[in-house]
């Protein structure tokens, strides 16, 4: 006879419909993330042009970065108690990033790199006021480190543009 584990509740001081809610938006951020993800190495695979090197090695250190984070924004959706999206057809209905065919020009891939890194920042951003209403610190500290990371990188892609 096959015994059925029940599912354990959970009790962290958060109510369940505030965590549904932060586990949907951090399931927007996590698209967001894995979608600037792919960019990113699609960026770091086909640049060209006289600042391949610099941009070929600064689009690894930003996709490996990007790598890590979405482990992290997934096993926070996980310690909430809810499933973590982790298909193409999810992420692309939750994102938004666009999906841009084709391989633009470096300079344009700075600038795409750029307007992605923003659009994470304002996802993150959208969620502060849900997180501190529900007193979820250790989600409201994964998105402040987050937004840093992503306004540096902006910040440094930008200059690439400057003079």
């Amino acid at each position: 006879m096959a015994t059925t584990m029940q599912k354990m509740p959970i009790n962290i001081g958060i109510a369940e419909k505030d965590r549904q809610e932060i586990a949907e938006g951090l399931s927007r951020l996590l698209a967001d993330s894995y979608t600037l993800y792919l960019k990113t190495h699609n960026y770091h695979w086909n640049v060209t042009g006289p600042m391949f090197q610099t941009l070929h090695t600064m689009f690894e250190t930003q996709y490996t970065e990007l790598a890590d984070a979405v482990d992290l924004i997934a096993e926070r959706i996980r310690a909430l108690g809810f499933p973590a999206p982790a298909t193409y057809s999810e992420f692309s209905r939750l994102t938004s990033i666009p999906d841009e065919p084709g391989v633009p020009r470096a300079e344009e891939m700075i600038r795409k790199l750029v307007e992605g890194h923003e659009t994470v920042i304002r996802t993150a951003r959208e969620m502060l006021p849900m997180l501190e209403s529900a007193k979820d610190e250790p989600t409201t500290d994964l998105l402040i480190e987050r937004m840093q990371t992503h306004e540096k990188t902006a910040w440094m892609l930008r200059s690439l543009l400057e003079g």
